[in-house]
């Protein structure tokens, strides 16, 4: 049953200003269906076994070569980033369920966070786990689901955190105000998160070890294209997954008068502007910020990369714009960093 649309509350907010990136070309996408469609996230295990979620609620494992897709659970919910944790168990951010854990072996799922200090924990983005046994998760906004993400990205107001639940349950917001945080992915050596901010358009790292421990620095600003999940790859290079290109008169709009986008919010959804249709991915140098390498193109079936992770010799790619994964041979790197 559709829930009813909440009201939202805008103010005026300057974009960041826009970047190039470098181009780095086309590439054929080869596309595998998904039962349930939509797959937000993609994660690969062990076992090089392909692990999503999508729209209908559904946790689906599918072989290495993206083969006899099957639906291991179902959250209730609609689950968005995905991480494995030491111990083997999917943990599973969902909209509006929380922070969950699914048993892989019985499809059992356990709740681990549905509230923080009282409120109900309905925006749960991405997730990850460090060597410590802490669970780091970002919550795109206090305000919304994510069937309404829309309102968050119009009301232009940073009610997105980065969050860490300790092995003892407790949970403490490590980094706040930020504007719809989403992807989380630690660098390889285990010394800082980087995490991403959609709306701010920027990758920045959470510092965990060393004099900038706790501390927030930043990686990649002024992105060209709205950024998503995030993952690490095997020689390091973060790899983002940027779902749209920015919007020029959706930033007009952030900046201007709060009542027109309260009106436009009003407008039914086949009015209201819609995501470019691309397929879009960038890695990052994980120290310096630049740019090495990635694929822009333009697909028919597939489009609005929201997750994307190396599995062997394929970059696989998770979207909300497909009833599809997608895949790529890993981009090398292209330009010097």
């Amino acid at each position: 049953m559709q829930t009813a649309k909440p009201t939202i509350d805008p103010v005026r907010w300057h974009p960041p200003p826009v970047q190039a990136l470098p181009e780095f070309g086309a590439a054929a996408v080869t596309l595998v269906p998904v039962p349930g469609g939509e797959p937000e996230d993609v994660v690969a295990d062990a076992d090089g076994n392909l692990w999503t979620g999508a729209l209908d609620g559904g946790i689906v494992r599918l072989r290495p070569d993206g083969s006899s897709p099957e639906v291991i659970a179902n959250t209730g919910g609609r689950p968005l980033g995905l991480t494995f944790a030491r111990d083997g168990r999917l943990l599973v951010c969902d909209s509006p369920r929380g922070l969950l854990a699914l048993d892989t072996t019985t499809g059992r799922i356990e709740t681990l966070v549905d509230s923080i200090a009282g409120r109900p924990l309905i925006f749960c983005s991405n997730v990850t786990e460090t060597a410590d046994g802490a669970v780091y998760f970002t919550e795109s906004t206090t305000a919304f689901t994510v069937g309404h993400y829309l309102g968050a990205i119009l009301e232009a107001r940073g009610r997105g955190a980065l969050h860490r639940l300790d092995p003892d349950g407790s949970v403490t917001t490590v980094v706040d105000g930020l504007y719809f945080a989403n992807g989380v992915t630690p660098t390889s050596d285990g010394s800082a998160l980087v995490f991403a901010e959609t709306q701010g358009r920027r990758l920045s790292k959470y510092w965990l070890t060393g004099p900038q421990a706790g501390n927030v620095t930043p990686l990649a600003v002024n992105l060209p294209a709205m950024p998503d999940n995030l993952s690490t790859g095997a020689d390091g290079r973060i790899w983002c997954a940027m779902v749209t290109p920015a919007n020029p008169l959706a930033d007009r709009l952030a900046a201007g008068p709060p009542g027109v986008r309260k009106a436009l919010w009003r407008l039914p959804s086949r009015l209201q502007p819609k995501p470019k249709a691309v397929v879009w991915v960038t890695a990052f140098d994980p120290d310096s910020g630049v740019a090495v390498a990635g694929m822009h193109t333009t697909d028919p079936r597939f489009s609005m990369v929201t997750g994307l992770v190396e599995s062997g010799e394929r970059l696989w790619m998770g979207s909300i714009g497909s009833a599809h994964l997608g895949w790529i041979p890993v981009p090398r790197h292209e330009v010097s960093s």
